[in-house]
């Protein structure tokens, strides 16, 4: 794979001032920016059950002692922090994307959570979060039977 990068414009011909203009067209379609955008929160899938929710969080090269959890009134944030130790002086990158040397997300839960029954477990790359739901606020299911 080559790594090339190609000019958004040919020529700048703006007559007040270009080299202006080259920068910032420069740097909002500079790759580099966008990619460290992109990749600095990792992505999250969230399901609901009968009785929970389930946060589902890729985070991959991670321990489970790297995150934290807290819950703020109806305020759940999720956060990890990674030190990186000098363990690639020997390495010259041109491009490295898989580092998450922090992270934070927050997530509003709703009324219906019950707050002591939350749980939280890192197995393969994905933190799993499981919230519970109150009692009242399941839904009891039975069959209606028409007169």
């Amino acid at each position: 794979m080559a790594l090339l990068k190609f000019p958004t414009k040919a020529v700048n011909t703006d007559a007040v001032n270009p080299f202006v203009n080259s920068v910032f067209d420069n740097l909002f379609n500079d790759s580099f920016i966008t990619d460290r955008l992109v990749t600095r929160i990792p992505a999250v899938n969230i399901s609901e059950a009968e009785d929970s929710y389930k946060i589902e969080l890729a985070a991959p090269g991670l321990e489970k002692a790297d995150f934290k959890i807290n819950v703020d009134k109806n305020m759940m944030t999720i956060s990890a922090e990674k030190v990186n130790e000098g363990e690639t002086a020997s390495k010259l990158f041109s491009k490295r994307e898989f580092n998450y040397t922090s992270f934070t997300r927050s997530f509003t839960l709703p009324d219906t959570v019950d707050y002591n029954s939350i749980d939280a477990a890192y197995e393969n790359g994905i933190l799993v979060v499981k919230v519970g739901k109150k009692e009242e606020s399941i839904v009891a299911k039975r069959l209606i039977e028409v007169k």
